[in-house]
């Protein structure tokens, strides 16, 4: 279960980090920090997402 959580991790890590940062910019934080700190609150959020994804594939396989 750990190497898939691992390969969803690549995905889902930068899909919602990416998304962090779209929507730091589409608010206005437009400045190197802001999208820092979105990229950041992105991938932390990745970590029980994939989390909860990985166990619910591994349990219906």
């Amino acid at each position: 279960m750990w190497r898939l959580a691992g390969i969803l991790h690549l995905f889902i890590g930068s899909t919602l980090a990416g998304s962090g940062v779209i929507a730091a910019l589409v608010m206005g934080y437009d400045d190197m920090s802001g999208i820092l700190i979105a990229a950041a609150l992105g991938f932390v959020v990745s970590f029980p997402v994939t989390w909860l994804i990985a166990r619910q594939l591994w349990q219906n396989r």
